[in-house]
């Protein structure tokens, strides 16, 4: 009775075996199974059939899925297309520290001053010093304690984060929406208010990285030789 069990048993799962394609790599392994289940008592052995047949169906669905899931990919259609550069170039406005990335324009402080007033003062409050929104002038040097504000004079490693900063999120209203010559004048006017740079100076995509911030030296950088 064992034997013929076990053997009906073999029979089913070779026919598993075969109808999934893996007659080569299955079949062996489910006759090692069989094997081992007619070496057990009739009761073990019953248990051992159920488990055995239970493990089978679950592998034999894996294997079917899998089959599928090649076919389907074999067999889908090229969806979407290669992305011009100048697609791309919208989207890729990261800044580097050392001024890669940033674009033709200039600014002064002078023209930031009026832009600052029309678009920025609202929320930074008049000349920056804050309103509904974080001032973006002044703040206590870190030194003072843990709990001290960070702010674009006291915490900013790098000028050019703030350009990159100002041109993807500001106005927060209306993002992304600042000429390139308006983001370097309201870099200049901010950069002026914190007496980093002359009230004259100008800013370009040559004079921006140059601008050394307060706090250039109160980080550890992982990479040194990248650093401007």
């Amino acid at each position: 009775m064992r034997t013929r069990r076990t053997l009906l048993i073999s029979a089913e799962l070779q026919r598993h075996a075969a109808a999934e394609g893996g007659k080569k790599n299955l079949a062996p392994c489910l006759r090692v199974s069989v094997l081992r289940l007619s070496l057990r008592t009739p009761r073990a052995a019953s248990r051992g059939v159920a488990r055995g047949c239970m493990l089978a169906a679950v592998f034999a669905s894996t294997v079917t899925f899998a089959q599928n899931s090649l076919n389907s990919a074999q067999s889908t259609p090229n969806l979407g297309r290669p992305i011009p550069e100048a697609e791309i170039a919208a989207w890729d406005i990261s800044i580097l520290p050392d001024g890669t990335g940033l674009p033709a324009g200039s600014g002064t402080p002078e023209q930031g001053a009026k832009i600052f007033a029309a678009k920025c003062a609202l929320c930074h409050g008049p000349e920056g010093k804050g309103g509904t929104a974080a001032a973006v002038v002044g703040g206590a040097p870190l030194t003072n304690g843990i709990d001290t504000p960070k702010t674009i004079a006291n915490f900013w490693p790098y000028a050019t984060t703030l350009f990159d900063f100002t041109r993807r999120a500001m106005p927060w209203q209306q993002p992304r929406t600042l000429t390139n010559d308006e983001v370097y004048a309201l870099t200049a006017y901010i950069l002026s208010l914190n007496k980093i740079i002359g009230p004259t100076d100008t800013m370009n995509a040559q004079t921006l990285p140059k601008v050394r911030m307060p706090n250039r030296d109160g980080f550890v950088v992982r990479f040194p030789e990248k650093m401007p």
